[in-house]
Formats: structure tokens, sequence, C-alpha cells
């Protein structure tokens, strides 16, 4: 088992510019100290600077992560693409020991507004549409209907607001760390 009883489990899955980054940096801001971000992009790329397959070491890192940080009292949002064909059963195994709360969500973005989010990104002069459309897996979900949708019509502020509410961190108090 892991974290506590008060702990919050949110994973944050969506296709590449889908708002994952955005929402779980919002989550955190509204927040404060006390939560921690567990990013796939910063574990896979910079971390590790991997490609994203199946088996690769970033899966067992994400989890490593997220535990530890549950353990130490911290609630925790792992973010990223995610895929559920590879990263399903460390998901699925993380939640089933999460001693608290988990709740997970996937931003469902239709791949022209993907294209769209994608070219004010940095990142979008090193990737190209041909890249976006091979990654891009429509409503890839987790199975068991664990994942609340959520559309691209649902601005920031919103889905922040509604994940806050949803795990009750809106009503938790930030820790003093």
């Amino acid at each position: 088992m892991v974290g506590t009883e008060n702990t919050r489990l949110v994973v944050l899955r969506g296709n590449s510019a889908s708002g994952k980054s955005s929402v779980a940096a919002g989550i955190r801001d509204r927040f404060g100290r006390g939560l921690a971000l567990v990013g796939q992009d910063n574990l896979r790329r910079l971390v590790l600077r991997e490609r994203d397959r199946p088996g690769a070491a970033n899966i067992g890192l994400i989890d490593l992560t997220a535990r530890y940080a549950l353990d130490a009292g911290y609630h925790v949002v792992v973010e990223g693409i995610l895929y559920a064909d590879r990263y399903g059963q460390m998901l699925q195994q993380l939640r089933a020991d999460h001693r608290g709360r988990t709740h997970c969500y996937y931003l469902d973005v239709p791949f022209p507004e993907t294209l769209a989010r994608h070219a004010t990104k940095p990142i979008a002069t090193e990737v190209g549409e041909s890249q976006l459309r091979e990654w891009y897996r429509p409503l890839d979900l987790l199975p068991g209907g664990i994942e609340t949708v959520i559309d691209a019509g649902s601005i920031l502020a919103d889905t922040v607001d509604r994940i806050m509410h949803d795990t009750d961190l809106a009503r938790l108090p930030a820790l003093d760390r």
C-alpha cells in the first residue's frame, strides 16, 4: 500500500497538446505546497532521455516517483500522454495500491485542435504534423471506465476548478514544507 487515506492521486492523460501540463500546473498553483507533479515528459525526456516505447525505464521511474511522494505525504499529479497499452498496467497498480482517493482524467482534444495548440509550443519547430499524427490516439482510455473524459471545450480554469472540486483538493490545506 502507498500513501495515506488523506493523500490524493490525480492522473491526467491525453494526447500531445491536450493541456495536461497546463492543467497540472494550474492545480499546483491553486493548491500550493504539498502537491508533487510527476510529469512523463520530464522523467522520460529530460531525466532519462529515452524514447517512449513498451517496457521503457520511465514507466518504473514514474511509478517509483509517485509512490515516494505519496508515502512522504504529498498529493500527486501524474501527467503525460501515458498510452494505455504501455502505462496502463502501472497506473492500474498504482491506483489499486493507493490508500487515499485516486481520480483519473483524460483530456480529449481532436486532432485539428492538437495541431493548432502544438503550433504555439516551443517544440513546434522540432516536431511536425506527421509525427503528431503518428503519436495521436483518439480516446486511448484505460480499461474499466475509470477516467473522466474532459473535452476540448472545457477552458483551462474550468478544468482546474473541476479537478480541484472532484478531488477535494480545493478544501484541503496546503502543507507547510
